[in-house]
């Protein structure tokens, strides 16, 4: 889908020159790359050692986060006196991550037959802790909820549980509201009373520091929860939190054991997804991990990504991953078509707005496909965005989108009084609503967007870390820029600016229906080898480029690997044709 508006190439201010040039000569490296450390507020040699070799003894104490002691009492408890103990995750990857680390987890230190796991059905409870998913838990026998990635709202739902007789630890990362729940421990690093030094941990990382702090109390080496970091760092890229900060220790880790040793069920979804081994990327996980295990509490249930990721042996592992790769193919097929419906409503205005918000509603859309159409129509049209459909008889649910400047979440939250319940944070939310109420809720919604967005944040932006010479993308330089890796929020790929570059002649359209454009590029003296460059979706270029006209291009540099061969390829996010220069 090529995007309907044209973004603005933003470069960024660059480091302080003296700063910069102090820094190349002291650690060895070309002032390019001395600049990015400096963009990122890396200003010593000392703290470029720190970013260029984390280190897992930079993790933080996890006794700093309030309650932590509180929840391992509980733990503890819970194991010595034998109870049985349900681990409660929302339907997604961080939450069916975290419900396999800390299931996998507490196995070593308690029966199998005590533990249980409960992943709520998407459709028929929705996110977060559920009535249904408690009386399951009395049902079975437990005496103890562990919730991971959800629950900081669920107070009257910890009353239901405490009345049943059953004690709920809350591992969480969302914004809480005034109130906790009065849970026997409340683990969220966004609380106001909580100063841990680091609060943007996924809720997958949330469960793994409950974990950490288990393990010291009770003498078990740090080198025995190593293997659960290739789940976290699944969690970590899926959720797109902050790749700084103790994030950046634990996903290069995380990454390094998914290379190295990946548990059977995520080998098995890296075999489906056609990735090198011993490759993968933040970006695999991004686009083709992540999306995989987020499909089965799509269009089955997510428990399914539960049994896929603490799957013991290869059989179990390559059956569940190709049922959930085939909930994957069937949710693609449905997000293409509905993507499709809702961008031909905007364009023939039959849409419920469309001016400084866009809002689409159709009753027979697929709620478990809304939050990616929703991110689908930011890309064409970059407006804050909701898609809806029925929810249930009466109710009508979906997810929103935002912009880069713009709180989603505020926008929503002025609307509340009209809504049966929401959640998110600034750029991605889900919302639900009675029928009668929607007309009301659209209105309001997009006067309070109207009056709080401005021009510029409808700008789409690329922002842009420096200019580059093709003559300057050397070996060496490839070699230390890879060293900035793992990236994502808070440490994004690199982007640089190419003005007058050529294709070789071999340019082509590629992709099923030719929207793509694969490149041979070259800059000023041919000389140089050409640079292999994929431009997504912006084959409408190709006939400017095919007649020998120079381009501007805005890339990162990535390494593609193809048969087992690495090569250097320019991932280009944006062309401006230019007239012919001779």
């Amino acid at each position: 889908m090529t995007p309907i508006v044209d973004r603005k190439w933003n470069v960024k201010e660059q480091g302080n020159p003296v700063l910069v040039r102090q820094l190349a000569q002291e650690i060895g490296i070309d002032p390019v790359l001395s600049n990015l450390l400096v963009q990122r507020g890396i200003k010593s040699y000392e703290e470029a050692r720190e970013f260029f070799r984390p280190d897992l003894s930079m993790l933080h104490d996890p006794f700093l986060m309030v309650d932590m002691q509180r929840a391992v009492d509980r733990i503890e408890l819970a194991v010595s006196r034998k109870e049985k103990i349900l681990i409660y995750g929302d339907y997604d990857v961080d939450g069916t991550t975290a419900v396999a680390l800390m299931y996998i987890f507490l196995k070593s230190v308690t029966p199998e037959y005590l533990l249980d796991y409960y992943i709520p059905d998407r459709y028929d409870e929705g996110y977060g802790v559920s009535y249904k998913g408690i009386d399951y838990a009395r049902k079975k026998g437990c005496s103890l909820i562990i919730a991971l990635d959800c629950g900081i709202k669920a107070i009257e739902k910890v009353e239901y549980a405490a009345s049943k007789g059953i004690d709920v630890v809350i591992c969480d990362h969302h914004l809480p509201e005034e109130g906790l729940p009065a849970a026997v421990a409340v683990l969220d690093p966004k609380r106001e009373d909580c100063h841990y030094p680091f609060d943007d941990l996924c809720g997958c990382g949330v469960g793994f520091k409950l974990v950490q702090a288990y393990a010291q109390v009770e003498g078990i080496p740090f080198e025995e929860l190593v293997p659960l970091l290739d789940l976290l760092v699944v969690s970590i890229a899926s959720d797109l939190v902050s790749v700084r900060g103790e994030n950046r220790v634990l996903a290069h880790f995380g990454l390094r054991r998914l290379n190295e040793q990946p548990r059977k069920g995520l080998q098995a979804i890296i075999n489906l997804s056609n990735l090198e081994s011993n490759h993968v990327t933040i970006d695999d996980i991004v686009f083709k991990i992540g999306p995989r295990i987020n499909a089965a509490g799509r269009m089955e249930t997510g428990r399914l990504a539960v049994e896929l990721l603490t799957a013991q042996d290869d059989a179990a592992a390559a059956r569940i991953a190709t049922q959930i790769n085939d909930n994957n193919n069937e949710r693609k097929s449905i997000d293409r078509e509905i993507t499709r419906e809702a961008i031909e409503m905007v364009m023939t205005g039959n849409c419920i707005s469309s001016e400084n918000a866009t809002i689409v509603y159709n009753p027979s859309w697929n709620k478990g496909v809304v939050g990616i159409v929703a991110s689908r129509l930011v890309e064409a049209f970059y407006r804050p965005t909701i898609v809806l459909t029925k929810s249930a008889e009466g109710f009508i649910a979906g997810s929103a989108r935002s912009v880069a400047g713009f709180d989603l979440y505020e926008a929503i939250e002025s609307c509340s009084d009209l809504l049966e319940n929401f959640g998110g944070h600034t750029y991605a939310a889900g919302l639900t609503m009675k029928e009668e109420k929607f007309a009301e809720f659209s209105r309001r919604f997009e006067e309070h967007v109207a009056k709080a967005i401005t021009d510029d944040i409808l700008t789409p932006i690329i922002n842009v870390d420096s200019y580059l010479e093709f003559n300057q993308i050397t070996p060496k330089f490839f070699r230390l820029l890879k060293q900035f890796q793992p990236f994502g929020p808070g440490n994004p790929s690199p982007v640089f600016i190419t003005e007058n570059v050529y294709d070789n002649g071999n340019g082509r359209c590629v992709g099923s229906d030719n929207g793509h454009l694969k490149l041979e590029l070259i800059q000023n003296d041919s000389a140089y080898l050409p640079l292999s460059a994929i431009a997504f979706n912006q084959s409408d270029h190709f006939a400017h480029i095919q007649a020998g006209n120079p381009i501007d291009i805005c890339y990162s540099i990535a390494e593609n690997y193809y048969r087992g061969i690495a090569n250097i390829q320019l991932r280009i996010k944006d062309i401006k044709d230019k007239e012919d220069l001779f």
